[in-house]
Formats: structure tokens, sequence, C-alpha cells
């Protein structure tokens, strides 16, 4: 079925005629151990669910962990659950997913992570409920998984849920510190998705419409949050979900992943320490590097309206621009002021940050000795 998406103040209400219609006998619900109780979203489930029978599973990291998913799988299939509801960040809706998927196929669940097996039934009914302005995993076909240390992302049709619900009363309680990684995850997924290989006219209409809205609400919806800044957060991540649904993602993300699981730096703060570096590269692609067949002229003019879309002039404005938005929301922009100060720990980040889909998705070809002067440069 294709997704169903309800959005707005009090959306979370469709929960309960969602539940009318397929009569769950047994939910799942999945939350994060702290934010399902700040972000207010318990007190209005206590109420839509007190008719059901609920398994409530939040022993988990952040940053999906491949042992956390195995743990709420055997109590998944313990309780018989039929439906699955995750309510939260982006890790608790990729557990979700992952869960999901992994009840209904059998076999080694390491081997579908690994691309060795395919994925061939599709899960139970999952409603996915926001409780970030972030990630957009409510309405993304693929599931991050990490495996001593090493990030995977398992990809179907059959991951992408059922329904989607974008509540912004979920969100007014995130802190200062969450609403702006999560914000800069966002800008990074739709900067990336525009500039991606990948990118359709329709994912890039999708990512243009959330850059603007970002721009012009994230520093207030950190700094001086009201319903409309944080309503217009949880559109612009929806929106750069629906983007990298199509396109998926490109250097920065495949950069972030060894920054988060080595020197535990949330994921969105990781992805924008290289974005400003990364756009002025980008922008300086040639017929020798160019990894997008639509060529170079392309990739350039493509480079230069996310500029426009940032509201700058010039791709060094642009880059200027993304600098002094981490600062604004109080995101370190230097890699050492985060504890990465060596030439080895650069060195670490290299060798576990060439995910090879990802870095071929980039628009220009990165090789280790260019992203090594732009983490020096950063450090």
């Amino acid at each position: 079925m294709r997704q169903q998406e309800y959005s707005g103040f009090n959306s979370i209400r469709k929960l309960g005629p969602i539940l009318s219609k397929h009569k769950p006998k047994s939910i799942f619900l999945v939350t994060g151990k702290s934010s399902y109780e700040k972000s207010g979203s318990k007190s209005i489930l206590v109420e839509l669910l007190k008719e059901y029978t609920i398994t409530h599973f939040d022993d988990f990291e952040t940053n999906p962990k491949f042992n956390d998913v195995k743990k709420g799988l055997e109590i998944f299939k313990e309780n018989n659950c039929d439906f699955i509801i995750a309510i939260g960040g982006g890790s608790v809706m990729d557990i979700a997913k992952l869960i999901n998927i992994f009840a209904a196929n059998t076999g080694e669940q390491i081997r579908y992570i690994k691309k060795e097996r395919n994925i061939e039934n599709k899960g139970k009914i999952l409603v996915a409920i926001p409780t970030t302005s972030g990630s957009g995993s409510e309405a993304t076909h693929f599931a991050v998984v990490y495996v001593n240390k090493t990030k995977y992302s398992l990809a179907h049709e059959f991951v992408l849920p059922d329904y989607a619900i974008i509540d912004q009363q979920l969100t007014m309680s995130l802190p200062q510190h969450i609403t702006a990684s999560t914000g800069m995850d966002a800008l990074g997924q739709a900067i990336e998705s525009y500039w991606c290989i990948n990118s359709t006219d329709e994912s890039k209409e999708y990512a243009r419409q959330a850059i603007k809205i970002i721009m012009k609400n994230l520093a207030s919806s950190v700094n001086n949050p009201t319903e409309e800044t944080r309503e217009a957060m949880a559109i612009a991540a929806h929106l750069t979900g629906k983007a990298i649904n199509i396109s998926k993602t490109t250097a920065s993300h495949a950069i972030s992943y060894p920054i988060t699981s080595y020197f535990n730096v949330p994921h969105g703060h990781a992805v924008a320490l290289t974005l400003a570096k990364m756009l002025v590269y980008n922008s300086q692609v040639t017929e020798e590097d160019v990894l997008d067949k639509r060529g170079v002229a392309y990739v350039k003019e493509t480079v230069n309206e996310i500029a426009k879309l940032m509201g700058a002039e010039t791709i060094e404005e642009a880059s200027k621009k993304i600098i002094n938005l981490m600062k604004e929301i109080g995101l370190k922009v230097k890699l050492g002021e985060l504890g990465i100060k060596t030439d080895e720990d650069v060195e670490l980040i290299i060798k576990n940050g060439f995910n090879p889909d990802r870095v071929k998705n980039n628009p220009k070809k990165l090789a280790e000795d260019n992203l090594r002067k732009i983490l020096k440069e950063i450090r």
C-alpha cells in the first residue's frame, strides 16, 4: 500500500481511526526512553490505546545497534504482535522498521543487512510518528543499523511505514541541542538530495521546499521556539525524508557515521560539520571527476541553485551561511572542539567514512586525499 500521511496540530488523534480500521490484537509500541513522556505523546497515547494489548519496547540506544534490534525482535515474537507504532526520533523509527521486516522474513538477519539475502515478505502495519524534526525516517524505505560500529542501511519498499503522522505539538518540548542537531540533519538531507546523482524532478521539489523552510525557521525554532516555527521544521524534515527516499544521501552523510560512532557526535551535527566545505568542493567539479551523468554544467548549476535557495548570491556566501547558522544554534564547527584532534583521528574517519553507496552518489568524485584536506581544514 502507498503510505498515508497525516499532518498538523493534533493529527496524532488520527491514530484512533487507524486502529479502529485494522483492529490489532497485540500492539508493539516502540518509543524513546524519555522522549515518549517529554514529548507529550504518552499522555495522549495512554488514552488512545487503553482498550488494546500493548507491548512497550524502549530498551535500546540511539543510533540502532544490531543487538538491540535482535532483543526487540524476540519480544515482538514472544507477544505475537500484529501491529507496530513507532513514536520518537530517527533511531526509534529505524528500530521499529527493522524489527518489523525481520519478523516477517526468516533466516539470519545479518544476511539481509549485508545484502546477501533478499527481503521477500512485508511486515505488519507500521505507524510512524516523529517527535523530532530531522531524520525524516517516517517517510523512507530504508533503516539504519550499526554492526560493530559499522553503519549499514537496509533498503526495500516493504520497509516504508504504512502511515506517517506529523504532529508538531510533539516537538514543542525538544531541548535546544536536539532541535539544532536534528534540524541540521534535515538541512543536510535536503542539500545532499538536491545535488545527488539520483535526484529527480520530484525529489528536487521536496528538497527545494525544505531548504527554504529550514533557512527561514531553524534558528528561531532553536532559540525562540513557537508553534509556527516548530510546525515549519516538522514539515521540512518530512519533506527531506521524502526527498532522500527517492535520491538517497551523499558524501556528508557517509563521513558523518564514523564521527558519530567513534566520537559520539550526534548524527545531525556530524553531518553538518562537512556540509559547508562539501558545497564548495562540489561546485568545483570538472570533466575528470564528475559522477553525475547529466554533466559538469548541470552539477554547477545545481550547486548554484542550492546557494540561491539558501538566500546567498555565491557559493562562498552559502558556505558561510551554513557555518554561521551552526554557530547561531549552538553547534561547534571545528572537529578539535569535539575531541577530534589528531591525524590518527582524521584517518579513523577516512577509513570508516567511505561508504561506497553514499560516496558514489556525490556529484563530484571524492577521493581519500580530498576528504583528508576537507577534514584538516575544519580541524
